[in-house]
């Protein structure tokens, strides 16, 4: 969990670099028209495509913010819960610990990319340090175990080897939350999206789980995408929370400007980055073939 933390750490570096930026670079004019008229050119933050990578930084750096946060409290109820609470959380642990390590070095990775990318030329020289960010965020996901060995963990010893029993201990908490709030005509569109993403989990791991009946290499071939999968769910799960609870803040009366940054955040990630997902449980049923069927001595050609 200290190697995951570091993703948000770097991630949240690099996006607060990249903000400050987008601010304050005076490139091009906004295709809707002049935001800076009285300036030579507008400020890069109005341009849609540096705003997507602005707000994919937002959303991962905040959503693998919640889940670390969330994780650490698991573990202090393992030791601190109830009996019952205390084993709940120690199976959500299991699970939850390789996803959280892998997915969010390799988001973390993708943010401080970006934020490489927003910064132009300039992020990629050491003066403003997006670079370095960056540099140091690549060993991330390598040491304590790199992102096959995280991933063989979760799939192999952690769903399979527990017979599923890990993985529905979540999917049922994820399922209970979008029953409970299914009246929520806000957030249902948030709701159907996780529902199924949640429901297409449990589908990728049976099909994963009979192909690797018959050939053990299925879970080393599927098990990354598998991972990625499961963090982009884990993700979801948070946001819609923090939506849900942005929307009680506001309705009490709470300063919404915080509050409507998040349900608005929460909006990109369902709508710009959870889509993600099917692809990769689409290439995690794929099987191990076309992985390994040509042969190492031709790989060359």
């Amino acid at each position: 969990l200290g190697t995951a933390l570091q993703g948000v750490c770097l991630g949240e570096a690099s996006f607060q670099g990249a903000l400050a930026y987008a601010r304050e670079r005076l490139q091009m004019r906004a295709l809707s028209g002049p935001k800076n008229p009285d300036g030579p050119a507008d400020p890069i933050i109005v341009h849609p495509d540096v705003r997507r990578m602005l707000m994919t930084q937002k959303a991962f750096v905040e959503g693998s913010r919640a889940f670390i946060y969330w994780l650490a409290r698991l573990n202090d109820l393992t030791g601190h819960g109830s009996e019952e609470q205390a084993a709940e959380a120690e199976d959500l642990m299991a699970l939850l610990t390789p996803i959280a390590k892998a997915f969010c070095t390799e988001t973390g990775f993708e943010v401080t990319s970006l934020g490489v990318q927003v910064l132009g030329g300039h992020g990629y020289i050491s003066e403003h340090g997006m670079e370095q960010l960056m540099r140091d965020m690549r060993i991330g996901m390598i040491y304590e175990g790199t992102t096959g060995i995280q991933s063989l963990d979760l799939l192999g010893r952690k769903v399979m080897g527990s017979g599923g029993k890990l993985l529905r201990v979540f999917t049922r908490r994820i399922h209970k939350f979008c029953e409970a709030h299914s009246g929520n005509e806000d957030l249902s569109l948030m709701l159907e999206e996780l529902a199924a993403v949640n429901a297409r989990w449990g589908e990728i791991t049976m099909q994963v789980g009979e192909k690797a009946a018959a050939n053990p290499d299925e879970i080393g071939a599927a098990s990354v995408d598998y991972t990625m999968f499961s963090g982009y769910v884990a993700l979801g799960y948070m946001w819609v929370q923090m939506a849900e609870l942005a929307q009680r803040k506001i309705a009490e009366g709470a300063d919404p400007g915080f509050y409507e940054a998040k349900i608005a955040t929460a909006r990109f990630y369902f709508q710009r980055i959870l889509p993600r997902a099917e692809a990769h449980a689409r290439a995690a049923v794929a099987g191990a073939a076309s992985i390994m069927e040509l042969d190492e001595a031709l790989l060359h050609l």
